[in-house]
């Protein structure tokens, strides 16, 4: 069985499964902004979670995080703002997937390049 590297990957795999579903399990399937947005993120975050569990690099938790922060932007930037569930969605859906990423940016020493040793033996 493979070693979990970051548990937070997994997380966000399904945080990007419950994003591509969520406007029909909240009802907003209609509205095409915040309905594209969801499942076109939420596949591209699936995407870059299941590459950073099977082959860990550094560029798939940033992926992650610009995920996360664009899905926080994109009630704005798209315009449903005014529809409560779909933003509400958006935003902590984005929060949890932003902090997920930096978190595993934060402390893995793999991923920081202040935390190498970079001086020649």
């Amino acid at each position: 069985m493979k070693q979990v590297k970051h548990w937070q990957d997994p997380v966000n795999a399904l945080l990007g499964a419950w994003l591509a579903l969520s406007p029909w399990v909240l009802g907003f399937q209609n509205q095409m902004a915040p309905t594209a947005n969801g499942v076109v993120v939420g596949v591209a975050l699936i995407a870059a979670a299941l590459g950073a569990y099977f082959l860990p690099r550094a560029w798939e938790e940033w992926t992650e995080g610009v995920l996360g922060l664009w899905m926080v932007a994109s009630p704005w930037v798209l315009g449903f703002s005014t529809n409560h569930n779909a933003m509400v969605n958006a935003v902590v859906s984005g929060i949890a997937v932003a902090l997920l990423a930096l978190w595993v940016l934060a402390t893995d020493a793999d991923y920081r390049p202040w935390g190498h040793d970079r001086t020649a033996q």
